[in-house]
């Protein structure tokens, strides 16, 4: 595990996006949806741990809004809600975590349909699925996952899809939207050497660094939080815009207190106003609503496709990927 190894790891994110869009339509990983459930699900409980589990937060989420009674857990989580072939069942795995998924989904097999997205057949929890679909992430040298989170997060919002989900944005197809986040994924890393100096430094402070981003997109901010605490071993906390004027508004009061902000919440210049009064710092990426840039950021990243919420929600985590690469490659920080 290296910054090198992990600055490697994004480098090939847009080729490894490419690969999964140019799988379909040929390749289908539900195609074996339809025999395995006998009719529309009465209920669908996702699993997952850390950021896996902010990957079924999102497609649970997208599953409401078609009336299906969708929710998301910690497969840490010692509840059992009731099993039946009217729930499906879905676990995800981005390569940790995986004692306690098997150990969650023991309880639900030959019970209900389980539906596992995980690297390939011969992870650990591939045994309890009936229905594996793999993340064809290819191997990470850094060993974060951060391909495997994309794909896993892409491959989640397509299930959603199948069972009567909205559809994915103004791409309208998965291949889509892959093809449009690989440009976007381009386009961060290879102007990576114009922002990355000036948002570290900004962002830089003895007390960590906060990922702040929309209800939507929490899980942007927990899956960068990961990659700050596992890569450069960083203290890195995570709150949602519109909560944070409710709680982590108190901490910028004490400490100095800085931010990376996942843009595009209605609650972005009530955010930017209040951390200003408590003069704290922050940097952007992506635009707010109706507005080219959220005021009073430093600075704010933008890349091709950060108006769509699908796209920002599959290329933003890029971000404070660039930024844990750099940070851990920094001698004496």
């Amino acid at each position: 595990m290296t910054a090198e190894a992990l600055a490697a790891d994004l480098a090939g994110m847009p080729a490894a996006l490419t690969a999964l869009a140019d799988r379909f339509p040929r390749r289908d990983p539900y195609a074996a949806l339809p025999a395995l459930l006998d009719d529309e699900p009465a209920a669908v409980r996702l699993l997952g741990i850390g950021a896996a589990r902010g990957v079924c937060e999102v497609a649970a989420a997208r599953l409401r809004l078609a009336g299906i009674g969708a929710f998301a857990d910690s497969s840490a989580s010692a509840q059992e809600p009731p099993a039946g072939s009217e729930t499906l069942v879905v676990g995800v795995s981005l390569g940790g975590g995986q004692r306690e998924l098997c150990t969650a989904l023991d309880r639900y097999v030959g019970r209900s349909p389980v539906v596992v997205l995980a690297a390939d057949a011969d992870a650990v929890v591939a045994r309890y699925a009936d229905l594996l679909v793999p993340l064809h992430a290819g191997a990470e040298a850094a060993g974060l996952g951060c391909r495997a989170y994309q794909h896993a997060l892409a491959l989640a919002l397509l299930l959603g899809h199948r069972l009567g989900a909205p559809v994915l944005g103004s791409s309208r197809t998965l291949p889509g939207l892959l093809r449009r986040t690989a440009n976007a994924v381009q386009a961060l890393t290879s102007s990576a050497p114009t922002w990355v100096p000036e948002a570290a430094e900004t962002l830089t402070s003895s007390h960590g660094v906060h990922l702040v981003a929309p209800a939507e997109r929490t899980v942007s901010a927990v899956q960068g939080a990961q990659l700050l605490r596992k890569g450069p071993v960083m203290v890195a906390r995570t709150c949602e815009t519109g909560e944070w004027s409710h709680t982590d508004r108190y901490m910028a009061a004490r400490t100095d207190y800085r931010a990376l902000l996942f843009a595009g919440s209605t609650y972005d210049e009530r955010f930017s106003e209040h951390l200003g009064q408590l003069r704290g710092r922050f940097v952007a990426v992506g635009p707010t609503p109706g507005r080219e840039r959220v005021p009073g950021a430093e600075l704010t990243v933008r890349y091709p496709g950060d108006t769509d919420p699908d796209v920002s929600l599959m290329a933003e985590t890029v971000v404070p990927g660039l930024l844990a690469a750099h940070w851990w490659g920094s001698p004496g920080r």
